[in-house]
């Protein structure tokens, strides 16, 4: 990249838009907004020079889509602080979170075209974890997921550009945001391992609730995944949060209650039917993971 043309916006046929001070102040007081809402939005078309570098991060989590061109995203990754360069191509998304020192340019030969955002708020970051968006560089975005990208990105943009001023409309983009960024932590392309990872794990589920009128062990579950005790108990933990067979459990509880909702099955009768043999006992579990005894349960009105 030439060093000694560095532009950070002033593209031609660009949008900018950025929130005015009065509008963050009311975005962080609306119960509505301030778990998550646009503070940035732009497209920088063809846009050649395009550097910035912000050596002690930015207030925002910064998400960057290239849809032409190239150009590299760098950033300090934690727990080490090291610093990770990354190329960033057609249809790849980068993250950059609140607070990470990073900079960014775009290729001098073949400079990118590119639509970002800046979020801020508490659920932006819990999202960003949730699906994993700041592990391991750029993800490519299935052409279904790019599409409603674009879409809904000029629907933010013309909103926020329009009616900036009205708190209604920035609720919509709020919400139209969150929307986008959980249909792209669902559906952005991953790795190898990663998809590996999610094929033991959904295999390990679909074994359990296939078996949940018997008992299934943690050896015999590993045996039938093919990983070994210890890693299947990483993988349920980073999956679900939980170790296997509790988890296995809570399978066996959320079937109990479908039963005991839509059936007219005794308590006894339903504890066997999940594979539990002693009705205390089932009904201690089913209190203490679902909040109420069967019986409550069963007198709670739904739908």
């Amino acid at each position: 990249m030439d060093n000694q043309i560095r532009k950070p916006d002033g593209f031609d046929a660009q949008k900018l838009f950025v929130q005015p001070d009065y509008m963050l102040k009311e975005l962080n007081n609306s119960a509505l907004t301030r778990p998550l809402f646009v503070s940035d939005i732009g497209f920088f078309p063809q846009a050649r020079h395009h550097f910035r570098e912000r050596p002690e991060g930015a207030d925002a989590h910064i998400f960057i889509y290239c849809v032409e061109g190239e150009g590299w995203v760098e950033w300090s990754e934690e727990p080490s602080s090291t610093e990770r360069s990354y190329p960033l191509t057609e249809r790849q998304l980068a993250v950059v979170p609140a607070g990470t020192p990073h900079r960014y340019g775009a290729s001098a030969d073949k400079p990118w075209s590119i639509y970002w955002f800046h979020l801020q708020g508490e659920d932006t970051a819990e999202l960003i974890r949730t699906y994993g968006l700041d592990q391991g560089g750029p993800v490519r975005l299935p052409l279904s997921v790019h599409a409603q990208l674009l879409e809904q990105f000029e629907q933010c943009y013309r909103l926020l550009y329009d009616k900036h001023y009205s708190l209604p409309a920035q609720i919509h983009v709020a919400q139209t945001m969150r929307h986008l960024l959980s249909s792209i932590g669902l559906s952005a392309e991953r790795s190898a391992q990663d998809r590996k990872r999610e094929r033991y794990f959904d295999e390990a589920v679909r074994y359990m609730t296939e078996r949940l009128a018997e008992s299934v062990t943690l050896p015999e579950l590993a045996k039938q995944v093919g990983l070994s005790k210890q890693h299947l108990v990483y993988l349920f933990n980073r999956e679900a949060g939980l170790p296997p067979i509790e988890y296995f459990l809570r399978l066996k509880m959320q079937r109990a209650g479908q039963l005991l909702d839509l059936t007219g099955l005794s308590v006894k009768e339903i504890a066997g039917a999940v594979g539990l043999s002693d009705p205390y006992y089932f009904s201690r579990l089913f209190k203490k993971i679902m909040g109420y005894s069967p019986t409550e349960y069963r007198g709670i009105p739904k739908g």
